[in-house]
């Protein structure tokens, strides 16, 4: 007699009351409580968001890869997403299809060596003017103790305010642009981890405070695009435009119809820009002098390879930064240990199937980053800080859709490189100069918002080098 066909498998479910009675612990503490469900239950796993919205968490490679390249037209960015096109707009982190490939094929220019080329001094300036705030203290009193997520912030967001918009917005407009975005961000937050607190967010009109504070910062995004295009039009004949992003965003032309894009698109994309630009850079910077501190002997060989290829303090330009691999290693590393995009959302918008596993159309995935850079059948001692597991022809090698810091497949992050670039610039400039040392025995907590970001300050004392 045939043997019958197997039924198909699925994934393990967590009962939807375990999730319901543990969703204030989970808001509290997201990180801890997926790791401890995959560790009780496997790499792929069913369960509530929120105690509410059926979701599937995963740290598998192959089934991150089958999501995000093999099958990756069947998988769109969820409503977990799209909930931030109410205060960002619909710019490339929130749209999808085929409107998304050709915002993506009109900005990817924009990130192209040769624009990163004239970027980098921009970046070295911003690097080294925080490096004059730390000369300034240090005059006054050694070591100076610095909360470096706040630091690591302002730095990040001059850098990609002045790469996007020059010197269109005053410092002060900066700081508020990035102190708004901050509040919008762990509210949206807020609402997608504890969806049962809406109805109370409406009664507190939290939703229409949010909603001020995103058309504030529309307001104020628009003001620097008048001003930028009134400081160009005066220019004397023959003088080239501002060598900046938003001015190759107004030079832009559609394929399609040779048309620029409408000042809202335009907005919508400068505000994704800014959030992606300088959350993700501020984060990894921060942990990366973190993981220094506490690592003097890799400090100490990034300062070794900076001096002995850019000897005399020589200033870096993009050409240079091969030469100082190490440097790179470093970031690759801290963004393993702590990946800024710490979790990806997709939706099925069609049936699928992955090894034999039924995906119905509306399945939801949390594709759990953070799961797969700490997996220890991934990674050889895997909470241990080691960035020459990045050195080339290292072993063994990065596992195939196992290390995603600016995510993967077709929508791999369009500023990856300006992010490493400027990362490494940042830990050159300052570290040359600074020694970095930690300034507690215990590891910060997490506060995983869109981004990784540290629970509160993170304090390090830097001590100038003789």
């Amino acid at each position: 007699m045939p043997t019958p066909p197997t039924a198909p498998t699925t994934w393990p479910q967590v009962p939807r009351w375990l999730t319901l009675r543990q969703s204030l612990k989970k808001a509290r503490d997201p990180v801890g409580n997926l790791n401890k469900v995959l560790a009780a239950y496997g790499d792929t796993v069913r369960l509530y968001l929120g105690g509410v919205k059926p979701s599937i968490v995963t740290r598998d490679p192959a089934l991150v890869q089958h999501v995000l390249q093999k099958n990756h037209r069947r998988y769109h960015k969820s409503d977990l997403t799209h909930g931030l096109l109410r205060y960002l707009g619909k710019g490339l982190l929130t749209n999808d299809g085929a409107d998304w490939l050709r915002q993506r094929r009109l900005i990817q220019p924009g990130f192209h060596r040769q624009k990163l080329t004239g970027l980098t001094r921009l970046m070295r300036a911003a690097a080294d003017e925080w490096v004059r705030e730390l000369d300034a203290q240090a005059a006054e009193k050694q070591p100076v103790e610095i909360d470096m997520h706040a630091a690591m912030t302002r730095v990040a967001f001059r850098i990609v305010a002045q790469s996007v918009f020059g010197d269109a917005l005053s410092d002060a407009e900066l700081t508020q642009l990035s102190d708004w975005l901050t509040a919008i961000q762990w509210f949206y937050v807020t609402t997608v981890r504890q969806p049962y607190l809406r109805p109370l967010h409406w009664l507190r009109r939290d939703y229409q405070r949010h909603d001020a504070l995103a058309l504030r910062l529309r307001e104020l995004v628009r003001a620097g695009i008048a001003r930028h295009r009134e400081a160009t039009a005066v220019l004397p004949p023959g003088t080239p435009p501002p060598d900046d992003l938003l001015q190759m965003l107004l030079d832009a032309r559609y394929e399609d119809n040779g048309e620029p894009m409408t000042e809202n698109q335009l907005v919508d994309e400068l505000n994704i820009l800014l959030v992606a630009g300088h959350e993700t850079s501020a984060n990894a910077l921060a942990w990366a002098f973190y993981l220094l501190a506490r690592h003097p002997e890799a400090q100490e060989k990034l300062v070794a390879e900076a001096e002995r290829e850019l000897p005399g303090g020589q200033a870096p330009e993009f050409d240079d930064l091969p030469r100082v691999p190490y440097a790179l290693q470093v970031v690759q590393e801290a963004m393993r240990l702590y990946p800024p995009a710490w979790i990806i959302d997709r939706v099925a918008t069609e049936d699928d199937d992955f090894q034999g596993v039924p995906i119905p159309k509306g399945s939801v995935f949390s594709l759990y980053v953070y799961g797969m850079h700490h997996h220890a059948g991934l990674w050889p001692d895997a909470e241990v800080f080691r960035p020459e597991r990045f050195a080339a022809g290292a072993q063994p090698p990065v596992p195939a859709y196992g290390y995603l810091p600016f995510g993967g497949g077709p929508r791999l992050c369009v500023g990856s490189h300006f992010a490493l670039t400027e990362l490494q610039l940042v830990l050159i400039q300052t570290l040359r100069r600074y020694r970095v040392l930690p300034t507690a025995a215990t590891p910060p907590g997490l506060n995983p918002l869109i981004t990784l970001r540290p629970d509160g300050e993170l304090r390090l004392r830097f001590e100038r080098r003789g």
